[in-house]
């Protein structure tokens, strides 16, 4: 009886650590809010994206200059997260609202291609998915995620350099508040 109360006990702890961390991410996770110098590396917003080429769900070898001109809003994340599959509907209601003005979502799945194509036609997902596996881990590095925390969102303006980026969770309202000012210059 003592080892089931211990084991109860450690999962409590555990759950309530993790919440805990998950909230503190959230609370200060883009540039408008207080920092998480531990997380995100804040020098990366105002300079040029980092260069990247990874191929889509069909193959196609995509290059990030094909998207100059955009407000992109480029996802890290994974099949296995709860938080990014939580997120994924919003920017697909995003995707289609706000295309045809130029915005546009580059997925970058840290996963392999099976689990990812899985994962997207389930879900239906209707903007550029790329599976990176551990590339995608390098290249979120790259773009300021300093502990490779899932999902990481960068947002980047039409002249291509980053303006935001988010640890976390992000909501449809959150991330209009970004993309309209950027889709109005």
């Amino acid at each position: 009886m003592k080892n089931i109360i211990q084991f109860v006990l450690v999962i409590v702890i555990a759950g309530g650590a993790g919440f805990g961390f998950q909230r503190y991410l959230q609370q200060g996770s883009d540039n408008l809010a207080p920092a998480i110098p531990q997380a995100v590396n804040r020098d990366i917003v105002g300079t040029t994206r980092p260069a990247f080429e990874l191929k889509d769900l069909q193959g196609r070898l995509r290059n990030i200059d094909e998207w100059n001109g955009k407000v992109l809003l480029i996802n890290f994340w994974a099949t296995w997260c709860p938080p990014c599959k939580k997120e994924m509907p919003a920017f697909m209601k995003l995707h289609e609202e706000y295309a045809a003005q130029g915005f546009e979502i580059i997925g970058i799945a840290l996963d392999d291609q099976e689990s990812v194509q899985d994962f997207v036609d389930t879900m239906g997902v209707d903007y550029t998915i790329m599976a990176a596996e551990y590339k995608g881990l390098e290249l979120s590095r790259d773009y300021g995620n300093r502990i490779g925390v899932l999902p990481y969102s960068v947002f980047v303006g039409r002249d291509g350099k980053i303006v935001s980026t988010h640890a976390g969770e992000l909501t449809k309202k959150r991330v209009e508040e970004i993309i309209q000012p950027l889709l109005a210059q």
